[in-house]
């Protein structure tokens, strides 16, 4: 174990850098997957703009059994609710979700409208992620987090790198169709995020704060794949979905939760449609 000034590294840094080499291999097996499914998708929109009829049966089917899946994927990597649980979403400290049950009421600003909406909404959840690792990789150059084990720095490394990919990945989906990219965060609870990143004193807070995020993001994917109307969008929310559940598994340990799987992860952290304002 690793003590750093009020704060100790539950795991020992030799089983964090295998966690974090795993996580980095199921990202790169899901990168083709991923990127297909991203092309297919900027396909679909092009075509439904053309007004070319869309398979319903394919959707339904993709919807049934593809989400499902993602939902069975995701429950094996599940936070767990072991050890001390994760700040609640009423708490200041942790960045609000603009709950998916919101999403039916969304008014769509006419920028993004549709499928591109839930992309749009999908960068930005990616965007806010890379920039509080980065944030945190700035704060523990500074000082401000004590004495930040190698391991860890190399996981928040990883995860970044990560969250950039998946960027890069909407994003051409949003250019392929015609839409300007997402390159900040257009999120209403980014300055709150942004203010409690600031306050970090350790990693462990640190920890917690990027854990909200990863629950928030990896539910959005699987709220996503119930919700969006595009086959290639479900299959491509769906390969994301899960290396998004292993960043929040990796960091329960860091805090000394043990990830216990659920039969399926639940929605209740996603973002809706309502928390993007753009």
């Amino acid at each position: 174990m690793t003590t750093t000034e009020g704060w100790e590294l539950p795991i020992s840094e030799r089983e964090l850098a295998r966690l974090t080499g795993e996580m980095h291999e199921a990202h790169q097996d899901s990168l083709p997957a991923m990127r297909a499914g991203a092309l297919d998708l900027t396909e679909e929109i092009r075509a439904r703009a053309a007004g070319a009829p869309r398979d319903a049966g394919r959707r339904r089917f993709l919807l049934g059994a593809g989400g499902a899946a993602v939902a069975l994927t995701l429950a094996a990597c599940s936070s767990g609710k072991s050890g001390s649980a994760p700040p609640s979403s009423a708490d200041a400290s942790t960045p609000s979700s603009g709950a998916a049950s919101g999403a039916a009421s969304a008014a769509a600003s006419g920028l993004y409208t549709g499928d591109l909406r839930v992309v749009a909404l999908a960068t930005a959840l990616e965007n806010q992620a890379v920039g509080a690792y980065q944030a945190a990789l700035d704060a523990a150059k500074a000082g401000k987090l004590g004495t930040v084990p190698p391991a860890v720095a190399t996981f928040v490394t990883t995860a970044m790198a990560q969250h950039a990919d998946h960027a890069k990945a909407w994003n051409a989906v949003l250019t392929g169709a015609g839409k300007p990219a997402v390159t900040d965060v257009p999120l209403s609870n980014q300055a709150d995020t942004v203010a409690a990143l600031g306050k970090a004193a350790s990693v462990g807070d640190v920890a917690k704060l990027a854990l909200a995020l990863e629950d928030q993001a990896a539910q959005t994917y699987l709220f996503a794949t119930y919700s969006v109307t595009s086959p290639a969008g479900i299959a491509t929310a769906a390969t994301i979905a899960p290396v998004e559940a292993m960043h929040a598994a990796i960091l329960n340990y860091v805090l000394g939760q043990y990830p216990v799987p659920d039969d399926f992860l639940p929605v209740d952290k996603a973002a809706g449609p309502a928390l993007l304002t753009v």
